[in-house]
Formats: structure tokens, C-alpha cells, sequence
């Protein structure tokens, strides 16, 4: 499966178009094994994760009925799964007819010190499939710590029983089209849901919405891309502006339900109601989710396969909403390894990460080593060392600025000054334009390497993503 991946991987080129090809309907066979096998719905399996740092249950909820199917009808099965979770649906006879990988919050609590101290907690979750015509299965498995797939449910489906949910669709939001060109099969779409926003803000919603999408239309690869991807807004008015701040002691009983402060992370912004965002979003067509929260308070949140949240008030917010989006469409990791985070038991580096972007050199060579130009030194070296001492103070700083309630301007200055000093050191290093494999990623400083010296998916302040996070997306 790794050399299988790899070989995708570096022909990034030919992948990015021929991926957006396979979307496209065009006859033939694989257009009518789709429309033979699917009804062209959305169908929705929502279910209860539960349990704590080192145990999981999952409950089957519903199966739900939503709008047309907005996603592949032609690439219906993945090559390889970036995610912790791998959904399956097969045939009455076990034939596999569609797979999709994806993250989840629960994934990510259990890394927590309360989950890791034995506590409980559930989450609502939900997978988007087509919805087929036969009765099958959907099978809902979990990476192990070898990297393997375990099954943790496997659930029967059958389109004439009368317990599936075909209750008409939310319509309370507006969808409007920001950059819309072609028709959902033949598109990548992006939706951009409003959270926080009033009545009588509908244009500022838009005009927020246009301006992250056009900050990420501005990089590659969506650049190259932008006539094969379409945006949608949806705009669900909210009784006030903003959402929950919990450190701050507001409460908003916002659409989607996002919070600031997820985990214990002051920034870090998630919703926990899964059914009600996916009810509201089933409105409109999409492939990828993104919340463009009405905040001014810097914050955000990727997690891949399911959605990201970014505050759009913020002045690093054009950065924010092309980094998560980096998580939830391309599945990139982290490359950072000084800000604080939320997590107390991160994956063992006792086996090669999944995430594109991120390598322990298994054998001496990063997964990317196709891109890596002859005679650049694999661990390629850097002045890790003038990096901290630069950034470390600040993170510092940060913290005594949201133990102290948080000031906003302060942040921001903060934030500003740390890009430019570390813009100027970096421009110093020798290997600054080289992709080789560089310690310091995925919130550990040693043992694990990522690209380039700087990425979007490293720092503040960076001007692009690296050639293999381009490649990735």
C-alpha cells in the first residue's frame, strides 16, 4: 500500500487533474454503474462514539436522507486512507461498491489528559455516502497503533425499510452561490456555512466569505485548479453576533453550536453537534465544509474528512482559512512543534505517519524523496536552535495573554511580530528553498521531520505551501 501511495503521490501532476476528472459525468461505463448501483441521494449514517483514552464503542443512531450526491460518481473507492476511520459500504454479498477516510473529534479527545485519566465522553458523528439502491453494509473501522484497520460496527442497510429517515430538509438557511460554474457532479464543492452571523449581516457574511476564498484561490495548487472547484455560501442568521467563549464567560446559542476553547485549547474552535450542522448543511451540495465564524478573537480548526473552522474577524484569518483547510481537504498534519496544544498522547513514532507531509525517515528516506534534488542531506540541516529562541518568548507571551482573559490587539501585535522575526531568520538558512526532511514537525521538536524549512502548515508568516503539501492537495 506505501509504495502504491507513493507512486500516486509523486506524480501529483497528473493526479490533481485526473482526480477532478474522475468527477466529471461523461457516459460510458462508470456513469452507469454509478446510476445502476445509486439512487443519486445523499445517505447519511449517524451514530454515538463513545468511551475514554484507551477504550470505543460506536452506536448506531439513523440512517438519514439528504439532498443529491455531490461527491465522486466515478472515483468511489480510495487507494489509500489518510484518516483514523475508514468507511466501507458493500454489497449484500461483500462487494465493495464505496470507501471514504475521515478524522474525528473523538479520535482526538482520546489524546486529552481527561480521556487519558480514564473519563468518558461521547460524541454525535456522522458519514456521507451515495445512497444505493440494494440492500448492503456499511463497515466503520478504526486505525490501530500498527497502522492496520479493525472493524468497530458494521451495520446492514436496506433502502425499503421504513425506519430511514426521508423527512424533508432544513431550510432554514440561504444558500447563495459565490463562485459557482459547473453543477455538482462536475465540481469540487466548497461550502462556506456563516456561524455567528445576524440577520441584518448577511453582506458582511459575504463579503468575509469572498475574501478567505479568494486569499485561497491565490495559492496552489487551488490556483491551477479554480475552474474545477465551486463555493457555495450558506447563511443561517443568528439571534446574536458571535459564538460561545467559555474563557470569557459569553454564551451564544449560535447555529452550528462552535465554541471557542475545545479541548482545553483556548483557540482551538469545534462544534459538537454534529446532527445539526449536518441538517443545516444538507441544504446545499458540498465536498468540503468549512465555518466562517464572525469573530474577531483568533481561532480555527481543521480535522480531515470533516469540516474546519476559521474566525474571520482576525487579521491572520486569510492564513487560518487556507491552513485548516490544508487539514479537512488534504489531510496535512501539523508542522509545527512549539505552540501549545491540547494533546497528552500523541501517536508513537514507532511507525511512518500517515499524514503526506510528515516523515520519521523510515530507512533513511522521507515518503517524499522524489522531490528531494541530488545531494541535499536527508536530515537536511538547520538552525532549530535560533528558531526557538526566537519563537519560544513568544509562545510565552501568548500564554500569559490568554491567561489574562485574552487581548485581542495584543495577540494580534504578537502574532505580527513573531512572522516578521521569524521570516528574517529563515531567510538566512542555507537549505531555505530546498525540500529535504527537516526535524521539528507534528508538535514534537525531534524524531520526526517535515519538507521544506517553511510551509503555510508551519508558521504564521509563510508565503505558500511547500511542494509536497501542493502535491498532497
Amino acid at each position: 500500500m506505501r509504495a502504491r501511495r507513493l507512486a500516486l503521490f509523486f506524480l501529483s501532476g497528473l493526479l490533481a487533474a485526473g482526480a477532478l476528472a474522475a468527477v466529471l459525468p461523461g457516459g460510458g461505463r462508470a456513469t452507469t454503474r454509478f446510476d445502476r448501483l445509486f439512487t443519486g441521494r445523499t445517505l447519511r449514517f449517524d451514530y454515538v462514539d463513545a468511551g475514554s483514552g484507551d477504550r470505543e464503542w460506536i452506536a448506531f443512531d439513523r440512517w438519514r436522507v439528504e439532498g443529491p450526491w455531490a461527491g465522486p460518481r466515478r472515483a468511489l473507492l480510495i487507494d489509500d486512507a489518510l484518516g483514523e476511520y475508514l468507511a466501507e459500504l458493500v454489497d449484500a454479498q461483500g462487494a465493495p461498491l464505496y470507501s471514504t477516510s475521515f478524522s474525528g473529534l473523538f479520535a482526538e479527545w482520546q489524546t486529552t489528559a481527561p480521556a487519558q485519566g480514564g473519563a468518558v465522553r461521547a460524541f454525535r458523528a456522522s458519514v456521507r455516502i451515495p445512497e444505493p439502491r440494494a440492500p448492503g453494509r456499511l463497515r466503520l473501522s478504526r486505525r490501530g497503533s500498527d497502522g492496520h484497520f479493525a472493524v468497530l460496527i458494521d451495520v446492514p442497510f436496506d433502502p425499503d425499510d421504513p425506519s430511514v429517515d426521508r423527512r424533508p430538509l432544513d431550510r432554514t438557511g440561504e444558500v447563495i452561490p459565490l463562485a459557482v460554474t459547473g453543477t455538482p457532479p462536475e465540481r469540487f464543492d466548497l461550502l462556506v456555512a456563516g456561524e455567528g452571523y445576524t440577520a441584518a449581516e448577511r453582506d458582511e457574511l459575504l463579503a468575509d466569505a469572498r475574501r478567505m476564498v479568494e486569499a485561497w484561490f491565490a495559492q496552489e495548487p487551488m490556483a491551477r485548479l479554480r475552474d474545477r472547484i465551486d463555493v457555495r455560501v450558506l447563511f443561517v442568521p443568528a439571534e446574536e453576533p458571535g459564538i460561545t467563549d467559555p474563557r470569557r464567560a459569553r454564551w451564544r446559542a449560535s447555529p452550528f453550536r462552535c465554541a471557542f476553547g475545545a479541548f482545553g485549547s483556548d483557540r482551538y474552535v469545534l462544534t459538537t453537534a454534529d446532527e445539526r450542522l449536518r441538517e443545516l448543511a444538507a441544504a446545499a451540495p458540498y465536498d468540503a465544509l468549512v465555518l466562517l465564524i464572525r469573530e474577531r478573537k483568533y481561532g480555527g480548526g481543521g480535522i480531515y474528512g470533516l469540516w474546519a473552522t476559521v474566525t474571520a474577524k482576525s487579521p491572520q484569518a486569510e492564513y487560518v482559512f487556507i491552513h485548516e483547510l490544508g487539514h479537512s481537504i488534504g489531510g496535512l498534519a501539523d508542522e509545527y512543534y512549539t505552540s501549545q496544544v491540547a494533546y497528552e498522547a500523541l501517536p508513537p513514532l514507532t511507525r511512518e505517519p500517515v499524514e503526506p507531509n510528515v516523515t520519521v525517515l523510515p530507512d533513511g528516506r522521507p515518503k517524499w524523496a522524489g522531490l528531494v534534488g541530488k545531494g541535499t542531506p536527508i536530515p537536511t540541516p538547520w538552525n532549530r536552535q535560533a528558531y526557538d529562541a526566537v519563537v519560544l518568548p513568544f509562545e510565552a507571551r501568548r500564554r500569559e495573554i490568554i491567561a489574562g482573559g485574552g487581548d485581542d490587539e495584543a495577540m494580534e501585535a504578537l502574532f505580527e511580530a513573531q512572522a516578521a522575526k521569524t521570516t528574517a531568520l529563515l531567510e538566512q538558512e542555507t537549505f531555505r528553498n530546498t525540500v529535504g526532511a527537516f526535524e521539528g514537525a507534528a508538535y514534537r521538536a525531534t524524531g520526526i521531520y517535515r519538507p521544506t524549512l517553511d510551509c503555510l502548515m508551519f508558521r504564521r508568516g509563510a508565503a505558500s505551501f511547500c511542494p509536497v503539501c501542493r502535491a498532497a492537495l
